[in-house]
């Protein structure tokens, strides 16, 4: 059984009349990738920069490695925020000596450079750089100190599809190299390409937990059809006795079974040229568990 790097147990956070978190409790095993997400306003950042010992919480604890995070224990954390001003008129290189100058113990600006793919913008003042470079930067810099856990808040936001696909790569980069990685995002491809295990919360509090694959295969059977409602050439889509829901022009039906399913759309006479099929998704779960859309 592995190891928990970093435990959260029964954290609560309030804000005036807010319960912000509400006894939130997981464990982040080592040299695993655990996503935590959620809509907009869920208490996701708020549990992590508890997490992260930025918070102090109204009650629970942190567990670091068993221990209960102290100030010594966070140099051994990494942190990509959702947003870091950068001092004015420095150098991508500047900034990463600036940075580990901070730290006793920081890895060379040259591992930063090659780990991170800096090479070609090196000496590239920090404010002329590209959405996916700045990225690649703020991701090195939270690798300045070593980090044995690195906490990741919507790291792609904003990106191009080839931004973001290159930095999942940096992603497994770093988790190849044994370290933990707790990433929340909106993103709900990215959290099954990456992701051992997902919780996924609500309203302040853990509604989900397990690994993608295993939650998908807890709530959901069958397979998704989805065919042009112009394409029904008339008939109800309820007439075919399965769920469904309207996709902009499109109707999508969840079936328990796909050939029997198209067995029936065949003698309705309904047209299945431009028909597609698939499986369930983490979008699916989300929405089934908080009935929300993903940034709302």
């Amino acid at each position: 059984m592995s190891e928990n790097h970093i435990e959260a147990r029964n954290l609560r956070k309030n804000y005036k009349d807010v319960l912000a978190v509400d006894d939130v409790s997981f464990a982040v095993s080592k040299g695993e990738c655990f996503g935590l997400l959620g809509p907009n306003g869920a208490g996701k950042t708020t549990t992590i920069e508890m997490m992260e010992g930025i918070t102090p919480p109204t009650s629970g604890q942190v567990f670091f490695n068993s221990q209960p995070l102290t100030r010594s224990l966070q140099s051994r954390i990494g942190i990509q925020f959702q947003s870091t001003s950068l001092q004015d008129f420095l150098t991508v290189r500047e900034c990463l000596e600036l940075f580990g100058s901070m730290y006793s113990n920081s890895r060379s600006v040259e591992d930063l450079v090659r780990l991170c793919a800096l090479e070609d913008f090196l000496d590239r003042d920090n404010r002329k750089l590209s959405g996916g470079q700045r990225q690649r930067l703020m991701l090195a810099l939270a690798l300045v100190n070593e980090p044995e856990i690195v906490f990741l808040d919507e790291p792609t936001t904003g990106l191009d599809p080839q931004a973001r696909r290159n930095l999942w790569s940096l992603v497994e980069k770093i988790k190849s190299e044994g370290k933990s990685i707790v990433l929340t995002t909106h993103y709900m491809e990215e959290a099954f390409m990456l992701c051992d295990q997902i919780a996924i919360m609500d309203k302040g509090k853990i509604i989900a937990r397990g690994a993608p694959k295993v939650l998908l295969k807890q709530y959901f059977e069958g397979q998704y059809i989805e065919v042009p409602e112009e394409d029904l050439m008339g008939e109800a889509p309820e007439s075919l006795g399965f769920k469904f829901h309207r996709r902009s022009t499109n109707i999508e039906f969840h079936v328990p079974d796909v050939r029997t399913a198209l067995g029936s759309m065949i003698e309705k006479n309904i047209s299945l040229n431009r028909m597609s099929v698939r499986s369930a998704s983490l979008e699916d779960l989300f929405l089934h568990l908080t009935g929300k859309g993903l940034r709302e």
